[in-house]
């Protein structure tokens, strides 16, 4: 069955941090994108689809502006509840919110209840695609997936291992940590959408063991995605040195095991060296951009514009890191990281940002020829946005004129009210009432 979606739509055209800005975005008006078995075949006029498809299933977006899905790079599945916590830093907030929280997943019931939650808080907000921890429960990941699974979603999950400094319940080994990934990888990867995610949730919870079984259980599989923690608070940095005194820096850790290479994302990243900086553009990894969350804790200011190597900047896609972060909404994300380069002397322009809560964080993950981006070929992943949603917004939209003064007035202004629908390879899953 042919369905064809109509409405104006974004589509990149290449990376607005590496060429031309205006260039990089273009809004292709009253269009109609061709989507056969989840997949975009055809982009075309309106008219020439009515025409040539009299067969095709039609959804009218006209009026609603369609992008890609936003792509969430770094979120955590069992911190639901974590969300809006009072008070703490980073590892006093472990301690006091976190761990307690994810105990509770040891009820693979209570996984269960929580994991259709988790996704339709991230559709209502228009994320149709999320990189995410899960607990050190295996169940808690087969939770997640079986209900991504549902919807035909694209989900980057994994269960995290910890072998130290967390509660016993919490805890794994070594090999019970591999033995379990190495199951979800077998059941998980691969199966329809999902993609198993290897998830040492940082290197402080990781005994020297569990991160060499780690980088082991890589090695058979290098087509994973590997995610972890890094950089992303003084304390925890001075507490790395402590814990691995032999280690150069904090991201020496994670290399000595095997742990840098092309397909890791590293969460926060805000106290690199240049060295560092090098090691991770080299390896072709990634970093998670988390400002909410690095704002919420008080961690510190990621110096987005200054992730370079050689004035090439590194991957790098942007992430709510809930419940660290302060809100599901990438419009929030956004605006959070406007702001934060408002700090640090830089000007984010409304393309890098919506880049970066997209196709960027796709690139991030490596999965930019699948997911991201309205273009041929590409996975049907695509959000309606009501660019009236709040009288506020509409007042704006009636000043300005230009594509990117669009946008920036909904990173500014917008949250899930402007989110019209999310459509997971083409089919519906969130419809505003």
């Amino acid at each position: 069955m042919v369905k064809i979606i109509l409405g104006d739509y974004l589509t990149f055209h290449h990376d607005p941090f590496l060429n031309d800005i205006d260039t990089s975005l273009t809004l292709n008006q009253a269009g109609a994108i061709i989507i056969e078995n989840g997949l975009i075949t055809a982009l075309t006029s309106a008219s020439d689809a009515r025409k040539n498809y009299p067969d095709a299933v039609f959804e009218d977006c006209s009026g609603y502006l369609l992008s890609p899905g936003f792509v969430d790079c770094h979120i955590h599945f069992p911190q639901y509840h974590v969300i809006a916590s009072y008070g703490e830093q980073l590892l006093e907030w472990l301690n006091k919110y976190t761990f307690p929280t994810e105990m509770k997943f040891h009820d693979r019931a209570y996984a269960d209840k929580i994991a259709p939650l988790f996704l339709q808080e991230l559709f209502k907000n228009g994320t149709s695609s999320a990189a995410v921890y899960c607990t050190a429960h295996a169940h808690s990941a087969d939770a997640l997936f079986t209900q991504a699974q549902k919807h035909n979603m694209r989900l980057l999950a994994g269960k995290v291992w910890m072998d130290r400094n967390a509660p016993t319940a919490l805890c794994d080994t070594a090999q019970s940590a591999y033995d379990d990934a190495k199951q979800g990888i077998e059941t998980w990867h691969n199966n329809g959408r999902n993609q198993y995610v290897l998830t040492p949730r940082f290197a402080p919870t990781s005994t020297e063991a569990q991160l060499e079984a780690a980088g082991r259980l890589w090695a058979e599989y290098p087509d994973l995605i590997m995610q972890t923690h890094l950089s992303e608070n003084k304390n925890e940095c001075a507490w790395v040195q402590e814990l691995f005194p032999d280690s150069t820096d904090y991201l020496d850790v994670y290399d000595k095991y095997g742990l840098l290479k092309k397909g890791g994302i590293f969460g926060h990243g805000i106290y690199l060296s240049e060295d560092e900086k090098q090691r991770i553009y080299d390896a072709d990894a990634s970093i998670a951009h988390c400002p909410t969350s690095n704002m919420f804790i008080g961690s510190g200011l990621f110096p987005l514009f200054n992730c370079k190597h050689n004035n090439r900047p590194l991957r790098v896609g942007l992430a709510t890191d809930v419940g660290g972060g302060s809100s599901f909404s990438m419009f929030a994300t956004m605006r959070c990281a406007y702001e934060v380069a408002q700090l640090l002397g830089h000007k984010l322009h409304p393309y890098q940002a919506w880049y970066l809560a997209s196709w960027g964080s796709a690139n991030a993950l490596h999965i930019d020829d699948k997911i991201g981006n309205i273009q041929v070929g590409m996975e049907a992943d695509i959000i309606a946005i009501n660019l009236q949603s709040t009288p506020l917004i509409t007042e704006k939209m009636s000043q300005i004129n230009t594509l990117a003064e669009q946008l920036f007035a909904h990173i500014i202004l917008g949250d899930e009210r402007a989110i019209k629908a999310t459509y997971i390879a083409g089919e519906a899953v969130y419809r505003a009432s």
